[in-house]
């Protein structure tokens, strides 16, 4: 499956291209620049540097929040005037989920955080488990959600986090924010992720979203297809009426 994957829920941009179980291409950027400049001029070079067509896009996956509003809109509406225009489904992926899925493998919690000011924090708790034998002799670990994405302060996450007594790897946009109060606090053992994997990535997006889809039939898929085609047949109507309108007018 071949999917083009967009995060711009946050400070970082980042564009990617997954198909299967390798990255084909990824172009990320975390500088002061809205994402409105950067996204669609990335998502253009990146396509042109491995000559895709975006025809043969089996989907678009994005990440729907939680994260900057502005941010969030910006991405929904690039993926779907894309999906729109290709005829491609659109899969959404929450934000911090695919945060922790940097960690992959990790069996200590893992704390993703994005700053929503005030002493604020959106976050979500999770981990990942042995799971089922890949039948190589080998299991592959298991994503699992501890507790799903929400918005809290940063001392009742900390409080949250000590009644676990487990070590916490933290990343995210808010770690920089508000490191030293999490590391006064803290009772067990804590983790900062290292820089190639503590902010967004489009290709964690598009993995992510494929580990989803495995489990998702194609029916729900054909469903996603049929809700596109709907909105163009619909919009076409709409447009029609209003050119009949406007004829009428004149007349």
């Amino acid at each position: 499956m071949r999917v083009l994957a967009i995060d711009s829920s946050g400070l970082t941009a980042t564009v990617g291209i997954v198909e299967d179980t390798q990255t084909i291409a990824e172009y990320t950027v975390n500088y002061k620049k809205t994402h409105s400049q950067t996204l669609l001029p990335m998502i253009d070079e990146m396509t042109r540097m491995v000559d895709l067509d975006l025809s043969t896009l089996d989907a678009i996956a994005v990440a729907g929040g939680p994260g900057s509003f502005t941010g969030l809109r910006i991405g929904s509406a690039t993926a779907k005037g894309l999906g729109l225009a290709l005829n491609k489904p659109l899969l959404h992926v929450p934000t911090v989920d695919a945060l922790a899925y940097n960690v992959y493998g990790c069996t200590d919690v893992i704390c993703p955080i994005m700053d929503a000011r005030r002493k604020q924090v959106y976050t979500g708790l999770y981990t990942f488990v042995k799971g089922k034998n890949s039948g190589k002799g080998l299991e592959e670990p298991e994503f699992q959600v501890m507790e799903k994405q929400m918005a809290l302060p940063v001392e009742e996450l900390i409080q949250k986090l000590n009644s676990y007594g487990r070590p916490v790897v933290f990343l995210g946009d808010g770690v920089p924010v508000y490191e030293e109060m999490i590391e006064e606090a803290w009772k067990f053992r804590i983790l900062f992720a290292p820089a190639y994997m503590n902010r967004q990535r489009a290709a964690v997006v598009g993995s992510l979203e494929s580990a989803i889809t495995v489990k998702v039939n194609s029916r729900q898929l054909q469903s996603i297809n049929q809700i596109i085609y709907g909105y163009h047949r619909q919009n076409g109507n709409v447009q029609k009426k209003k050119k009949m309108q406007s004829r009428k007018s004149v007349l």
